[in-house]
């Protein structure tokens, strides 16, 4: 999550789950066509055409996800089995062809670096349809589950996210339906999301001298060595740890959900209540003071919730020092991400497991997601500004 648009407190949000919505038994059915002929009215969206365009969204998250273990050309592409009434613009297919092809090599590259996935399974829910004369738009949450295959032979056994997306879907003038639009609404990164992460506000906050600046980390692996001591410490890593994969996709109801919210998403949230689970104590003061971290159900200062301002109080109170090389990370540090390197960071993420040979495994919310291999966000993202805390 981003710097916040300053407020004096934050209420605890309503985590509202998504659920399939039952249809009446007399909804609406498509109207019958004959071959050919044009539709003068819009076309009607009924539990037939929903069942689909939720097929249809299954097999697309699929296919990108089984090109990550199998290989784009592995076997046949399940949208293919799509046509008629609802199907792939030829637009889109394009854009699915090439989204596999980018996949296919991010596996290539993620084998030369030591990891290859053994198997898959990704699973689409419909969470709403909204349609707007000849235009649907379908919300629908992807959650995946990844299995390592061993490589090095110290992996973790799984990988695992949930992100959500919005499809659009035109009608043709047959009364036909065509996806013409996939956009992810999430801010975080997927393993299986070809593109690079948007960044809604490119422009770098305008800060003073007095707020320090984290230094860059090298991603080169392997890493120089720079051990952790884990035990007999004032803090507990296996307890930010634990608290983080105990959460990463079923968010503690005791803190509120800044998912979906315009000025970014909930991930230094997240880590911020890991940390404190593990035994940072809170820093009382005013809200807008980054020297100050402190949050709970009703208030949270903006170090506790925003990007730039949780690395400000990080570094100024010495509760974290930079390390040179990502890989150097350990249990219960933090990475933080800056997409498009114009100096304001995007994205926080904690380590939560660390294999025997040194690769770090993170887990983080705005596309919740867990021990995901840090060769794996490099290799989505290679070109972003990476800043790595030792806590």
């Amino acid at each position: 999550m981003r710097s916040r648009t300053p407020s004096r407190t934050r209420r605890r949000a309503t985590v509202v789950a998504a659920s399939v919505v039952s249809i009446a038994a007399s909804a609406a059915l498509l109207p019958t066509f004959s071959a050919g002929a044009a539709v003068a009215d819009d076309p009607t969206v009924d539990a037939t055409t929903r069942a689909t365009f939720q097929r249809l969204a299954d097999a697309v998250f699929t296919d990108r996800t089984q090109a990550l273990v199998d290989g784009e050309r592995s076997r046949k592409p399940l949208t293919d089995g799509f046509s008629g009434d609802v199907r792939l613009s030829s637009r889109v297919a394009r854009g699915e062809d090439t989204a596999l092809s980018a996949l296919d090599r991010r596996k290539d590259l993620l084998a030369r670096l030591g990891e290859r996935y053994r198997e898959a399974d990704t699973a689409v829910t419909l969470d709403a349809t909204r349609v707007t004369g000849r235009t649907a738009r379908a919300t629908v949450t992807e959650t995946t589950t990844l299995t390592y295959a061993e490589v090095r032979g110290d992996e973790p056994t799984t990988t695992g996210f949930q992100a959500r997306h919005e499809l659009t879907f035109t009608a043709d003038r047959h009364g036909d339906w065509q996806l013409t639009g996939i956009r992810d609404t999430g801010r975080g990164i997927a393993v299986n999301t070809p593109a690079k992460p948007s960044v809604k506000a490119p422009k770098a906050p305008t800060v003073d001298d007095t707020m320090p600046s984290a230094p860059r980390a090298a991603t080169t692996y392997p890493a120089p060595a720079r051990p952790k001591t884990l035990t007999g410490t004032a803090l507990d890593y296996k307890g930010m740890a634990s608290y983080a994969e105990r959460y990463w996709r079923n968010y503690n109801k005791d803190y509120p959900d800044f998912n979906g919210e315009g000025a970014g998403g909930d991930c230094t949230n997240f880590v911020s209540q890991a940390l404190k689970a593990g035994g940072w104590k809170h820093a009382p003061g005013y809200v807008y003071d980054y020297t100050k971290w402190f949050g709970n159900a009703e208030i949270q200062s903006h170090s506790f919730v925003g990007v730039n301002e949780w690395s400000w109080f990080a570094q100024n109170s010495k509760r974290t020092t930079g390390l040179a090389n990502v890989y150097q990370m350990d249990l219960g540090d933090v990475l933080q991400m800056d997409f498009d390197k114009n100096g304001s960071k995007d994205h926080t993420m904690i380590v939560t497991y660390r294999s025997p040979q040194g690769m770090p495994y993170l887990t983080y919310h705005s596309t919740n997601t867990y021990r995901r291999s840090l060769a794996s966000v490099i290799a989505s993202d290679p070109n972003a500004a990476y800043y790595a805390y030792r806590t």
